[in-house]
């Protein structure tokens, strides 16, 4: 087999969000060819029991694996959540998830050790930002708060205006009552809501931005297993694909990634 670091990285997610973690990857690792996947046909992952995300994501990484990537970066909380010790377990790659990468920032930047997470209904129940935490440290207290409206408002576009501050007030309010002095954006849409997040938390609370410690996270580890493409001159490509809906993701890309893409292919994943 020729040398693997030249081979892509492969990244996957129920749907769009993921894209905030390309973007943050194509950051640190300007030179790396990606291969996304959405498995749009099957979004939300966040409303699905255990059982089926770990089935899904198996069948997401199995793809992955079939375009021949060098490693596979999990960029859905919920798959991160549930499915990634069955991924360890199954493939003969390094898999990369984005609970510990944030958990780990979120020590780093609290100061009194209370820590919220908000996130989907599947990663809130999974505890798995709560276990990752305290397994660091287990002085720190965690409060978590699912968030199912936030997605949908995200894939609208509606990430600044009345309704979403209104929903925000909501969900964040009794987390500012349980006195947090940081707060882990554990879903990758998130991010884009970010200036709407720190107006209602206020400049006291910091945002740990899961897509943006996940790719520090690929890079350091990366580095360690000495997998990064060196000797590339030209900058990385990401070539996108989705189970469904490719006009849709195409708008979405790019208001998520900021750049383009290379064309988006729709394919079928077998069970």
């Amino acid at each position: 087999m020729s040398n693997r670091t030249e081979l892509p990285i492969g990244i996957f997610d129920s749907g769009v969000g993921g894209l905030t973690v390309v973007r943050q990857i194509r950051r640190v690792l300007p030179r790396e060819d990606i291969v996304y996947l959405g498995d749009t046909a099957r979004v939300p992952y966040g409303t699905k029991s255990p059982a089926t995300v770990i089935r899904f994501a198996t069948e997401d990484t199995r793809f992955l694996v079939q375009q021949n990537v060098k490693a596979v970066v999990v960029a859905c909380n919920t798959a991160s959540a549930w499915a990634l010790p069955t991924l360890e377990c199954e493939f003969q790659l390094p898999v990369f998830g984005v609970i510990i990468p944030g958990a780990q920032a979120a020590l780093e930047r609290t100061r009194n050790r209370r820590i919220g997470i908000i996130g989907t209904s599947a990663t809130v129940r999974s505890q798995a930002y709560n276990k990752a935490i305290l397994a660091s440290d287990d002085s720190a207290r965690v409060f978590s708060r699912a968030c199912p409206l936030l997605v949908p408002l995200v894939e609208e576009g509606r990430t600044d205006d009345r309704i979403t501050r209104l929903v925000l007030k909501e969900y964040l309010t009794p987390l500012l009552g349980s006195r947090i002095d940081a707060l882990v954006l554990g879903c990758t849409h998130y991010p884009l809501l970010k200036s709407a997040i720190q107006r209602v938390v206020g400049p006291g609370v910091a945002l740990v931005d899961s897509a943006e410690s996940c790719a520090a996270y690929v890079r350091e580890k990366m580095e360690a297993l000495q997998l990064l493409a060196r000797k590339r001159r030209r900058l990385g490509t990401v070539q996108p694909f989705v189970t469904d809906e490719v006009e849709r993701f195409g708008d979405l890309a790019r208001r998520f990634l900021g750049s383009r893409t290379e064309q988006v292919w729709r394919v079928d994943l077998p069970s």
